[in-house]
């Protein structure tokens, strides 16, 4: 199905996409909200920029935006997968607990903000340019990955992995690791250290598949070298809530 969304509101909208079993196109995409909200079983392609909250609860569905996204894309997915050809807001994979999520280009504020794991159940973000402050805040589980592509040699912003208390923020960087600590770019509240060839085995699928959607070179990613922050078990959040 081929909607047009010049003249429709969100509901509208949406109503649409719902109301049919077949994949849907989506032309003329002005910041229409909750478009693939819960969906479990087709894939919807969006022309345009979609508004906040695109694939909230997405529940196995594909969702492929030829643009930019807002605010809050894939917030309280559990399965299926987001690919955006351009920019996302601030929030992405807010409470994220299952699926993947592809970003050519960069992504705002609190990245993968409480992001969680049941089990095998892994929820996955990869970032091809930078994401700003508070990436991975409050991480439970499951996987962020930011390639800097384009970037500078620091593709994060301020305080990176603050309260993390699980999953693993892998960052494609050749910055020194005290630096970044130093400049509070990443909290030390983490374990953050040059991950091994073995840790970046983990990453492999999720890079080649990033290459796939973009048409890049997979290879040559995962063979640069990787920060790796991982929480702190001994002592998770000494630094935030106490003086010493």
């Amino acid at each position: 199905m081929v909607i047009s969304a010049a003249q429709l509101g969100f509901r509208e909208l949406n109503e649409k996409i719902k109301s049919t079993s077949e994949d849907a196109c989506i032309n003329d995409c002005y910041g229409q909200r909750f478009i693939g909200c819960g969906a479990s079983d087709k894939t919807i392609t969006v022309n345009g920029t979609p508004g906040n909250a695109l694939g909230a609860y997405l529940d196995g569905a594909m969702v492929q935006v030829n643009g930019n996204a807002q605010d809050a894309v894939g917030d309280t997915m559990n399965g299926g997968k987001i690919v955006i050809h351009g920019n996302v807001g601030d929030a992405l994979g807010y409470s994220m607990r299952g699926g993947e999520i592809y970003v050519k280009g960069d992504a705002g504020y609190r990245t993968g903000i409480h992001m969680k794991q049941y089990k095998d159940i892994k929820p996955v973000i990869v970032i091809g340019g930078s994401a700003g402050s508070f990436l991975g805040e409050y991480l439970a589980g499951g996987i962020i990955i930011v390639l800097g592509l384009g970037s500078e040699d620091v593709p994060m912003g301020h305080f990176t992995g603050t309260g993390m208390h699980g999953g693993r923020i892998y960052i494609r960087t050749n910055a020194d690791t005290d630096a970044l600590l130093a400049g509070n770019l990443v909290v030390t509240q983490v374990i953050a250290e040059e991950a091994t060839p073995d840790e970046l085995k983990e990453i492999e699928t999720y890079i080649s598949e990033f290459a796939a959607h973009f048409g890049l070179y997979g290879t040559e990613l995962v063979n640069n070298r990787f920060l790796l922050l991982r929480p702190n078990t001994n002592s998770p959040y000494k630094q935030l809530y106490t003086k010493n």
